[in-house]
């Protein structure tokens, strides 16, 4: 799977027919191979701008995908807060 990274700071690509990236765009947009060596200028300080320009977007685990997962955290945190109830009542 092809890496993805998000425009985080406005800038030109000059090696990209000048297209302008907007910040929260995905880079690289459709059609652009960018070598390791763009990817590393763009997403450090060491580009003509002096900036971190882009930064990689990280893939989701399972857990945060997973709509049943976060029913059955909400439920076991529901659970809890009527187990803490009872007991101050209780005590």
């Amino acid at each position: 799977m092809e890496e993805k990274y998000e425009v985080v700071y406005r800038f030109k690509d000059l090696q990209d027919n000048n297209y302008i990236y907007k910040v929260g765009e995905i880079y690289p947009r459709e059609g652009l191979e960018p070598t390791k060596k763009r990817i590393k200028e763009l997403s450090t300080e060491k580009n003509k701008i002096g900036k971190v320009l882009i930064r990689k977007i990280e893939e989701e685990t399972e857990e945060t995908e997973n709509p049943e997962n976060d029913e059955e955290i909400t439920e076991e945190l529901k659970e809890e807060e009527t187990e803490e109830t009872e007991n101050d009542v209780t005590e």
